[in-house]
């Protein structure tokens, strides 16, 4: 398992970012130090992981981003942190 499905929160904005990386220490720390200027990550510095799930894949990692991000839903994302089990559904769902 070399990558991370992840999803950071920032408390300030109560906003949620949701993304992919090999290094979810480094890529928190790229986060909050606005290391990515054109990112939506920028509005916050107080990021922190509420779900870091290891895929076997960058391709998985990828497909989980996409989907999530693609539900634009606030409810989903506080059920799948609530119960990762559901990204396995997910990633095994032909």
């Amino acid at each position: 398992m070399n990558h991370s499905f992840y999803i950071i929160y920032s408390n300030t904005k109560d906003k949620f970012y949701i993304g992919e990386t090999e290094d979810i220490t480094l890529r928190l720390h790229k986060h909050n130090n606005h290391s990515y200027k054109r990112s939506f990550t920028k509005i916050a510095k107080d990021w922190h992981v509420v779900l870091d799930y290891k895929c076997a894949t960058k391709k998985d990692a990828l497909f989980l981003e996409t989907f999530v991000k693609r539900m634009k839903s606030r409810k989903f994302i506080h059920k799948i942190i609530e119960n990762n089990e559901i990204l396995k559904d997910i990633l095994t769902t032909p």
